[in-house]
């Protein structure tokens, strides 16, 4: 018996404030209707891939796919722009599941944060002075001691945004691994860092904060004055993204790893 294929009948359209994102947003609803976020078979999404993440980040928890559609510059999270066949286009599309990191941050002021990020978690320099790190992972003591501009743990998905530009590795998309990454490192100077198991716990703490201070972001969610952070994949938070099926997110990021 085939599997029963999903119904897209009821779509909402979010667009970023590029006035060729509207412009795309507004054909598309006299054509095709629209309804609200949470009322919807599918969100769309017109934009770039800042705009993907930041409706990712409102919807995080109500299970609904997410489509998006180039109107930016890079658009490595969507698919080519057309505005025939698209409820055909949906009903064909291939669905990744993604599982945002969790990140926990505890500020020298003595205050806690929780943050949620799909691409990665980051741990920076405040300061002229280079930051200087332990990195810990599950409750292991992996380096006692890295000067750095900083550290990021990334997913699968965000492997091709800041990790790549910082010489992390990419990964596969469905790879049950996380890629942790050091940020112009200056000693250990030629540690490029290390792949870890998805269920891997990451724990980063600041030494000497006083004199070098550091942030932590989870994606555009910055806490300055951090002295602990500790990163895990939320594996109970499942996000839906749709790609064509000529447009796969995995041979996305195969092919990235052929460029030259």
């Amino acid at each position: 018996m085939s599997a029963k294929r999903r119904e897209f009948n009821k779509l909402a359209f979010v667009s970023s404030d590029a006035a060729e994102a509207e412009a795309a947003a507004r054909r598309l609803i006299e054509i095709y209707g629209t309804v609200p976020p949470g009322d919807a078979d599918a969100i769309v999404v017109l934009g770039g891939d800042g705009m993907m993440l930041q409706t990712f980040h409102r919807h995080m928890s109500e299970g609904i796919p997410i489509y998006g559609m180039n109107c930016g510059s890079v658009g490595f999270l969507l698919n080519e722009y057309r505005e025939e066949d698209l409820i055909e286009r949906l009903a064909t599309a291939e669905i990744s599941v993604l599982h945002p990191l969790r990140m926990r941050a505890f500020c020298e002021d003595g205050s806690e944060h929780d943050a949620l990020a799909i691409n990665e978690v980051s741990v920076f320099r405040q300061s002229y002075q280079a930051a200087k790190l332990r990195i810990s992972v599950d409750s292991t003591l992996r380096m006692e001691e890295l000067i750095c501009d900083g550290v990021l743990v990334a997913t699968p998905a965000g492997s091709t945004a800041y990790n790549l530009s910082a010489h992390g590795p990419i990964l596969p998309i469905n790879a049950h691994l996380l890629a942790l990454t050091p940020i112009s490192p200056f000693r250990p100077r030629r540690w490029r860092g290390a792949l870890l198991p998805n269920e891997a716990q990451v724990r980063i703490q600041a030494l000497e904060p006083d004199k070098r201070p550091v942030a932590a972001v989870a994606d555009h969610t910055e806490f300055p004055g951090v002295v602990d952070v500790q990163v895990r994949e939320d594996t109970t938070i499942e996000l839906l993204i749709m790609f064509d099926a000529d447009h796969a997110l995995g041979e996305r990021i195969l092919a990235e790893q052929f460029r030259y």
